[in-house]
């Protein structure tokens, strides 16, 4: 808080919400590890039951319980951290300190996820692709082998990336929407009262209830009775969820919001009138926003359709095509999420300024408790067949977890295209929110006010740095990738030296035991080490790009690496999604059949597809969302600091 001169209360405010965030996304993430480590036997154990009502039951509550603590857990911290702030700051013309030193919370989120999400990536997709270049394709024996060495630390893999890191990573999204609606929206305090401003936190607390309800669904009103429920349950979750958000938005719209209140507009120093309709029409588009984006996600990485069928075609001819084939889908796959994201933010925007982009970021993530439940049903899934195949139990067992699993997949890709629009509005949120505190900074400077009428890209400044932000995230997108390469490789190393040193090992019943804490300790070190440089150039490029160039500058940073950043997301996700699903859609085929089934050569193809997929979709891909996130979040926190330097000119004052 240098801005305005050294003001002690809300620099420590924001340490201490920055503190609470870190521990609230730590929290979460093990919480969720804890359920998961737990239910992957119990889903196991609940296959070897008839039906599948027991097993996808068990495997879909482990995912609740995520789920709703995650959500639960961070209303609760934020809002007693709110209240906790109102004692020093009971004014409604106070509350915008209050909303500043809340975005401390966001950053804190963000940060653990950061390394969450690029650490387990890491962990996870070292031990998988180790694990399935050297056993599958190599030596032929089947994934989850225990006579596989990197098999144990394949499937620690899936809870360390896919269960914490996806917990951690939409923690912060919440986290951060919410905290981009209260700074933006801080002004609707002064007319609408407490009530109305906290209004963002409220339409999260609804969701949660419209999530439990909708869960019933699932469990007991439609039980999954065959294989084909499986996925049409996990749908119905996510389509329930949104069409009783947009009632239910309304109603609290209409409770908690005055019947107009103003806002002091994003650009220009008019003030907006609003009404709680439109207010809610925001958080609507967003809800739809999200479900549109997970459906298309769906038709491009479900073997159910026509790409990823296509792409199983392509694996006869050999690897090379189906690369080719699967990086046009996931190319292809960005045009129709790009639109609907862009339609979302034009129509909010009309409605109720940038403080409505807020709010369609957060309608995104409105049904969040029910992502997330669908999101951890996936690793439990997977490992549930794991244990199946190494405890040698009835091969019927391990056909079930995989149709489970299967599945999961699937939605697991509806996930990340959720999390990736969301975090796309989410740092367009946090860059409005930027701007609006930067405004704040240099009216109370009584200097001329910046940003007065918007950020002009054609500034030099602000131009070239949109051109520098746009590459960030192919930057990070080549160390993490190169960084799951690089651990890969030792993890290939080390299984073929156990395979070499013990040939007993590849018996139909080994001897001997694989050293699986070896392939543990290769993840873990790799993991520990790689995500430090891609973590460090996130945090540090829009820290000193503020402190040196100016507030113009970061202007640029942003935009441009929220552009390339969604871009980008999209199509990794989408392409690795679907070489997964390709090879699986393989694997279900006869062996007299067109595609010859499980280790012919067009098998083996696939695998290939599937291994370069594994960091697309499970590393790079996702962290791309926290890029954008993390590099806005930490303007906004540290607009103050950059503002001090030259009146936001920065120490080159350019």
């Amino acid at each position: 808080s240098w801005g305005t001169g050294w003001d002690t209360a809300r620099g420590f405010f924001t340490s201490f919400s920055f503190v609470l965030g870190a521990i609230t996304s730590m929290a979460s993430g093990y919480l969720g590890m804890k359920v998961a480590v737990y239910s992957n036997v119990r889903t196991t154990i609940s296959a070897q039951k008839p039906g599948w009502t027991a097993c996808f039951n068990t495997a879909f509550r482990a995912g609740a319980v995520m789920g709703f603590a995650l959500c639960g857990l961070g209303i609760f911290m934020l809002y007693a951290t709110m209240l906790a702030f109102r004692v020093h700051y009971p004014a409604p013309e106070q509350w915008v300190y209050l909303t500043e030193c809340l975005t401390g919370y966001g950053l804190g989120g963000s940060s653990i996820a950061m390394f969450g999400r690029v650490g387990g990536g890491i962990y996870t997709k070292a031990a998988d692709v180790g694990a399935d270049l050297v056993g599958k394709v190599v030596h032929g024996i089947p994934e989850d082998d225990p006579r596989n060495p990197a098999t144990i630390a394949d499937n620690v893999g899936d809870n360390v990336g896919d269960v914490a890191g996806m917990g951690s990573d939409l923690f912060g999204s919440f986290a951060e929407a919410t905290c981009a609606a209260l700074v933006i929206g801080n002004s609707i305090g002064l007319t609408g009262g407490w009530d109305a401003m906290v209004f963002p936190v409220v339409v999260s607390a609804v969701g949660i209830v419209v999530c439990m309800l909708c869960s019933f669904i699932a469990t007991h009103i439609s039980p999954v009775k065959s294989e084909a429920g499986v996925e049409t349950a996990l749908k119905v979750q996510l389509i329930s969820t949104t069409v009783l958000m947009i009632p239910s938005v309304i109603l609290a719209a209409k409770a908690f919001l005055p019947n107009s209140f103003d806002l002091k507009a994003t650009v220009g120093n008019d003030m907006v009138t609003l009404t709680p309709i439109e207010a809610a029409l925001c958080v609507i588009m967003g809800a739809i926003g999200g479900l549109t984006i997970g459906l298309i996600t769906e038709y491009y990485t479900s073997h159910t359709y026509k790409p990823v069928r296509e792409l199983a075609d392509a694996c006869k001819t050999g690897a090379a095509t189906n690369m080719i084939y699967g990086i046009a889908l996931g190319y292809k796959s960005v045009i129709i999420p790009v639109i609907v994201l862009a339609s979302v933010i034009y129509g909010s925007f009309s409605l109720c300024d940038m403080y409505g982009v807020s709010l369609a970021a957060i309608g995104f993530l409105s049904n969040l408790a029910t992502g997330l439940t669908i999101d951890v049903y996936g690793p439990v899934c997977d490992n549930a067949g794991g244990i199946a195949e190494m405890a040698e139990l009835e091969p019927y067992v391990r056909d079930k977890t995989d149709a489970l699993d299967a599945a999961g997949n699937t939605t697991a890709a509806i996930g990340k295209g959720f999390a990736i629009g969301s975090a796309a509005l989410v740092s367009l949120a946090l860059f409005g929110a930027f701007v609006t505190r930067i405004r704040n900074a240099s009216a109370e400077a009584g200097a001329e006010e910046l940003f007065l009428n918007g950020v002009n890209m054609l500034e030099p400044l602000t131009f070239a740095f949109l051109i520098i932000g746009g590459m960030i995230p192919f930057a990070f997108a080549a160390m993490t990738m190169k960084s799951v390469g690089l651990a890969a490789m030792e993890m290939v190393m080390e299984v073929q030296r156990q395979f070499d040193e013990k040939p007993h090992l590849l018996d139909e019943n080994p001897t001997e035991r694989p050293d699986y804490d070896a392939c543990i300790a290769i993840s873990t070190k790799a993991s520990l080490r790689e995500m430090v440089p891609p973590a460090t150039m996130v945090i540090l490029t829009p820290l000193l790009t503020g402190i040196f160039f100016g507030v113009n500058a970061v202007s640029g940073l942003l935009v441009g690496s929220l552009i390339a950043s969604v871009q980008l997301a999209i199509s990794m996700s989408n392409s690795g999604g679907a070489w997964d699903n390709a090879k699986k859609y393989i694997e279900k085929a006869a062996p007299d059949s067109d595609l010859q089934g499980k280790g012919s050569d067009i098998h083996k193809a696939a695998v290939v597809g599937d291994t370069v997929g594994d960091p697309f979709k499970d590393t790079s891909g996702p962290a791309l969302n926290i890029v954008m996130k993390l590099m806005a979040v930490l303007s906004l926190v540290f607009a103050d600091t950059f503002y001090a330097f030259n009146n936001g000119g920065g120490i080159f004052n350019l």
